[in-house]
This record gives C-alpha cells, sequence and structure tokens, in this order.
C-alpha cells in the first residue's frame, strides 16, 4: 500500500475538481444536497435536546453524571456499566468536570463536528480516477448518509465516544502525513477500542512497516500506562473480562452485533462457545485483513480499512450498534458489471446501518437468525465474500449499460415528464427488487399504522360516508353482509378470499412479469407504488371507520370474528393495526391494479376476462365482509387510476414496440460485444 498521500485517497482530485467552474445543474444540485445534509443534522441534534434530560446521552450520564463510575473512587469497572477500556478511563477521568457540565449542548454539537469531518475525510479518501460530478457530491452525500445511520444516531443520543476511533484511523490513513504519526493515532484508537489493532497487520502487510511498528508501540505504552496508574481495573478489563467481554449489556442481546453475541443467541455456551469463537474470529480476521491488503495494493484504501473495521466488528467480544460505522464505510466498493447491479451493495449497506432489522426482514420464526443477526452478518459479508471489483477491471468504471426501449410519441408534447425514467427492457437486479419491495412495504405498514386517527374522528367519518351513499341510494352493505351471512359456504369464500388474495395475486403478477416482461415490470412496478402512496395519503387524511366497527349498525364481521364494540381498542385487531385505513381501500385498488395489468398485458381473451373477475369479486368480498364501504372502493379507483396516470406522465407511454422488445431477456438484450463474459 503506498502512502495515504499517494494513493487512491482522491485529495488531489476532489481539489481539483472543486477548482473547475461546474454546471448550473451540477451547483444546484450539490447546494441541494448540501441543505439535505444540514436539515438532517439539525434534526438529529433536535431530536437530542428536545428529550427530557433523563432519556438523553444515557450513556454519558452513567459516565460523568453526579452518580457516574467516574465519581467513583473504586473499581470502574465495579458496576459494569463501563465499558471502555482502562486507558479510556484514565483519559476521561480528569475530565469529568467538563464532561458533566458539557451533558447538552457541547457535548452534542462537539459529537456533530466529529461526524462532519469524518464525512469530509472519508470524501477525499474516494478512489481514483473520481469524476467531476462525484467529487462535487460526495462529502453532503457522505454527511447525509452519516447522520442518518443508526451508529450515528445512537452516538448522538447516548453520548458515546465510539466514532473517536473511526476519526482517528481515518486521521492516520487519509490525512496526516509521516508513517510514525500514522502508527502513534491508529495506536491511541487501539488503546480505546482494543479490536483496531487489526489495522496493524493491514499496515504491515501493504509495506507501511514503521507504522504498523508506531500501532504496537503507542498501543503497548497506552495500555502500560493505563496499568501503572490503574492495575486493577487493567486486570479486571484484560483478564478478568477477557478484553471486556461481559461489560455493558448482556452478551447475547440482540444490540450485540459481534460474532460472540450470535453464538451465545443461537445457544453455544461455556468453552465451546468460546473456542469456536477464537477459532471462527482468527478465521474471519485473516480473511478481512488478507482482502483488504488486496484492495489496498489496488488503489482502494478506503474501501481496505472499511472491510478491515469490518472484521474488527466481527471479532469484537462485544460490538454495539454505535460501533458499526466501519459497516457503512464499506458502501465505496464497487460491485456487479452490469449497471442494473450497480446499485445493489450501496442500497443493502445503507438500510442495514440506517433502519431496523425488522424492516429489513420479516417477522417469520424462520428468518429469526438472519434478523437478528443481520449488520454481523452484512460485516462478514463485507470482509470474506462480496466479490468488489478492482480498478483494473473493464466494469469498474464502465458498467454494461441498461438496454432502452424506442421512445414512443405521446400525445402531449411534455410527456415524459423526466425523460431519463425511459422504457428498461434489461430486468432488474432480483436482489436489488426484493429488498425494495420488504422495505417499502415495512414502511408502509409502519404508516398506515402511524396514521390511524381516533375513534370519534374516524366514526364520524364513517356517518358521513353512509350519509353520502345513502342519499345516492349505495348503502347496499348491510343489505349484502346480512345476505352473505345468511349462505356459510359462500361467506366463507369471501372471506377467505379477502385475506388471501390481496397479496398472493398482485405478488404472483409481479413475479410473472419480472420473469417475462421487464419493462412492463417496471411500468407496473412504479404505477402500484404511486397508487400505494397516494393510499397513505387517503389513511392520514381521512381516517375512516369500516363497517364492522360502526357501532348500533348491526354489521357482522366475518373475517375476524364477533368485536366488543363498547371496548375502546375494538378488540385485539384494532390494538396491533390501523382499522380506520378504509379510505381510500388498497384491498380493491390493488385488485384493479392486477386487472388492469393483465388485461394490458395478456394476449390471449379469456386470461383478460379472469383478470377483469378479480377486482369483483374482490369488491364484492370488501363489502360482503364489512370491510369497507362501497366509496372506499370507488376511492381505491381513484388511487389506481392517478398512479398509471403519474407513470404516464412522468415515464410516457406504453406502446407496442416496448412491449415486444421487453419480451427480449435481459441478457438477449445486451449487445453482444457488451454482453458480460
Amino acid at each position: 500500500m503506498t502512502d495515504a498521500e499517494h494513493s487512491g485517497a482522491g485529495a488531489g482530485a476532489f481539489g481539483a475538481a472543486a477548482g473547475h467552474p461546474a454546471g448550473a445543474r451540477l451547483h444546484a444540485a450539490r447546494l441541494g444536497l448540501w441543505l439535505i445534509a444540514g436539515v438532517l443534522a439539525v434534526r438529529q441534534v433536535a431530536a437530542v435536546l428536545t428529550t427530557p434530560p433523563g432519556q438523553r446521552l444515557t450513556d454519558l450520564e452513567t459516565w460523568a453524571g453526579p452518580e457516574g463510575v467516574l465519581h467513583v473512587k473504586g473499581s470502574l469497572y465495579d458496576s459494569t456499566r463501563f465499558t471502555g477500556t482502562p486507558f479510556s478511563g484514565l483519559v476521561l477521568k480528569p475530565l469529568t468536570k467538563a464532561a458533566e457540565d458539557a451533558l447538552g449542548w457541547g457535548w452534542i454539537f462537539g459529537t456533530l463536528l466529529l461526524v462532519v469531518a469524518l464525512g469530509l475525510i472519508a470524501a477525499r479518501a474516494l478512489p481514483h480516477p473520481v469524476g467531476r460530478r462525484t467529487s462535487l457530491l460526495a462529502a453532503p452525500v457522505a454527511i447525509s448518509l452519516l447522520m442518518v445511520s443508526l451508529p450515528v444516531r445512537n452516538a448522538l443520543w447516548l453520548g458515546q465516544t465510539s466514532i473517536i476511533p473511526v476519526l482517528l484511523v481515518l486521521l492516520g490513513c487519509f490525512v496526516v502525513r509521516g508513517q510514525r504519526t500514522t502508527g502513534a493515532l491508529i495506536g491511541v484508537a487501539a488503546a480505546i477500542q482494543p479490536t483496531m489493532l487489526l489495522f496493524a497487520p493491514l499496515l504491515w502487510f501493504t509495506d507501511r512497516r514503521k507504522a504498523a511498528a508506531s500501532t504496537g508501540a503507542v498501543f503497548a505504552a497506552c495500555t502500560a500506562l493505563a496499568w501503572a496508574a490503574l492495575p486493577h481495573d487493567s486486570y479486571t478489563y484484560w483478564v478478568h473480562h477477557m478484553a471486556g467481554a461481559g461489560l455493558g449489556g448482556r452478551a447475547d442481546a440482540l444490540a450485540n452485533q459481534s460474532l460472540h453475541g450470535a453464538l451465545l443467541r443461537l445457544g453455544l455456551t461455556g468453552p465451546l462457545e468460546i473456542s469456536l469463537f477464537l477459532a471462527l474470529g482468527t478465521v474471519i480476521a485473516v480473511l478481512g485483513v488478507r482482502r483488504a491488503v488486496r484492495y489496498a495494493r489496488d488503489g482502494q484504501l478506503l474501501l481496505a480499512v472499511a472491510l478491515t473495521g469490518c472484521a474488527a466488528i466481527a471479532v469484537s467480544p462485544t460490538t454495539w450498534q454505535h460501533q458499526l460505522l466501519w459497516m457503512l464505510l464499506a458502501v465505496v466498493g464497487r460491485v456487479g458489471r452490469r449497471a442494473c447491479d450497480r446499485y445493489v451493495w450501496p442500497v443493502a449497506v445503507v438500510l442495514v446501518t440506517a433502519l431496523p432489522a425488522k424492516m429489513l426482514l420479516p417477522n417469520t420464526a424462520v428468518v429469526y437468525p438472519l434478523r437478528d443477526n443481520v449488520v454481523l452478518l452484512a460485516a462478514l459479508a463485507a470482509a470474506t465474500a462480496v466479490p468488489f471489483l478492482s480498478r483494473t477491471s473493464e466494469h469498474y468504471q464502465r458498467p454494461v449499460p441498461a438496454q432502452y426501449a424506442d421512445e414512443v410519441p405521446a400525445r402531449w408534447k411534455r410527456v415524459p415528464l423526466v425523460p431519463f425514467l425511459r422504457r428498461v427492457l434489461t430486468r432488474p437486479n432480483l436482489l436489488l427488487e426484493l429488498l425494495l419491495i420488504r422495505v417499502t412495504y415495512a414502511a408502509y405498514a409502519q404508516v398506515r399504522l402511524v396514521a390511524r386517527g381516533d375513534r370519534a374522528t374516524a366514526e364520524a367519518h364513517g356517518h358521513q360516508i353512509h350519509s353520502v351513499e345513502h342519499a345516492l341510494h349505495l348503502d347496499i352493505e348491510h343489505r349484502v353482509n346480512h345476505t352473505v351471512v345468511g349462505l356459510p359456504g359462500l361467506s366463507h369464500f369471501l372471506s377467505f378470499y379477502y385475506e388471501t388474495f390481496h397479496f398472493v395475486v398482485p405478488l404472483t403478477i409481479l413475479a410473472v412479469l419480472y420473469a417475462r416482461r421487464p419493462a412492463d415490470y417496471r411500468w407496473a412496478r412504479a404505477a402500484l407504488g404511486f397508487a400505494t402512496l397516494l393510499g397513505l395519503l387517503g389513511f392520514w387524511l381521512y381516517p375512516l371507520a369500516p363497517p364492522r366497527l360502526m357501532p348500533g349498525f348491526g354489521f357482522v364481521d366475518t373475517v375476524h370474528g364477533v368485536q366488543d364494540l363498547a371496548k375502546p381498542d375494538y378488540g385485539a385487531m384494532t390494538a396491533v393495526t390501523n382499522q380506520y385505513a378504509a379510505m381510500p381501500s388498497l384491498h380493491f385498488g390493488w385488485s384493479l391494479w392486477c386487472g388492469i395489468v393483465i388485461a394490458v398485458v395478456a394476449r390471449r381473451w379469456w386470461m383478460k376476462v379472469l383478470g377483469l373477475l378479480h377486482p369483483l369479486f374482490t369488491v364484492c368480498a370488501i363489502v360482503a365482509t364489512a370491510n369497507h364501504w362501497v366509496l372506499d372502493a370507488v376511492g381505491g379507483a381513484v388511487v389506481v387510476g392517478t398512479g398509471f396516470g403519474l407513470t404516464h406522465l412522468l415515464q410516457g407511454p406504453r406502446g407496442r414496440t416496448v412491449t415486444a422488445a421487453s419480451e427480449i431477456g435481459s441478457e438477449a438484450a445486451v449487445p453482444k460485444d457488451r454482453a458480460p463474459r
């Protein structure tokens, strides 16, 4: 590995690019991104400062508050609340009074400045060649990603110092000059967080042996100093707790995203778990450092540093959420030969570091081992398995481009409004699609739950809808509901149809289109997304009680069973879901979307008829089971029609040439001279 100032750090390229005049759009984009970064920073600071003092900066309070461990004359580890090294305690003790006085603005803004410095250094460390647009936009994008990440949010919220070791390593690798200075900074980082010693072999095997030796020497000196000043605490930390294992929260808690925590969650304990942890940890460390050395020699020093940090996440006895910043830095690696594959890894990294695991994987017992260890698995994948491209690869700068259909003339001159959203013929990446569908649905479910109104408002809106239907002679729900209740076979069929086909049919259609008609898949997916967003807006603005939850109307809930409407929560279902999300009816809206897509895409007339029967059966089911009013179905039709309209305006018309061309498979659509080999 060459010196940082001569590596792929990109500092020179960044400065050169910034000096050239840029176009108006690029400057506007850069200004907008800096504005977003500023808004996110203000939002995070405001979220902490507006929290009652007893609920914010709790870790800092534990250390430096009036009853904090740094005030106690005994051992730092008597209560196991202090999780830092003895050297950390030795450094913090003289600062206890200042830290106690700064349990607010000073500490929060100091942490914020560290995050900004981290983002600026990471942006300057991008490997060559760096395009002009990338060099101008990298800094605000990096800071924005850091601000939304769970590690930074937790560090701000808890008052943690976990950003400091990461910043010291980046300063040593990309800012300071001289190998001994580099090693000294990384050695101090290791004295604060011992797993940073993994950077010593990275330095050694990339021909920076003076820096590696300096790292070991400074770490040993800091640890020896702490041992001389705090011998009992040093013995407790290094020997009794084996470098901090067991300090803080339970080691098998979900927050501990280390290999040690994962093995404990799998039920392994005692000598077997310790032996397996040491063996696997050694393998991971060797593989991670070996890959990091390869990418450092390739000129991707930032990626090499990130991979070493990801290996440190796995081999640390305890890795809490605020210590996972290395995972976010791994976003700089490039994966995939095709353009449609290029976004999978960065999107996955951002989602893993910014969202709770329950939003990434469904609440199903079979996936609990994956969900409980999702960050650890991502770090392991980055350190040992993800096939990052080298800079010598022909696809590093120029991935195989997406293939676009010929433009279809539109009736209106300005359609499409967003020309770059043209019809893509190549099939999108399946993993990326599954990730986005899962996260989108989790966000949809969460917003749907949050958007619920109060009982009185929902019932008042129910009376409004009933009055309008009565005036229009559409109030048929009660008669239909009681007629179906008198026919048990029909009632069971419609209840089953209501519960099952709502998800099965749309997912099946999307799967078939993805496999057979990629261009139509994108068209249909966009329309469904717009319709769902509009539906969420309706739930938010107009909470509406469905017929089955209207006291005094006498409806029978054939799906959920009898509910006691005298209880404020209407039974268990209302306690866990938004029962007031009736207008518009996405049950009918999604079924109508299915019918339209099948009618447009299917070739045979009987397929079109079957497709149009689905919304007919669905409207019968939602009315007969007393889950929706008739006007809810009208609202569902409106949002679906609007969704298709917005898709047409933004992407342009869907024409026969697009449909015919889309039947070509994704690989067949790539020219032979550009097809991946």
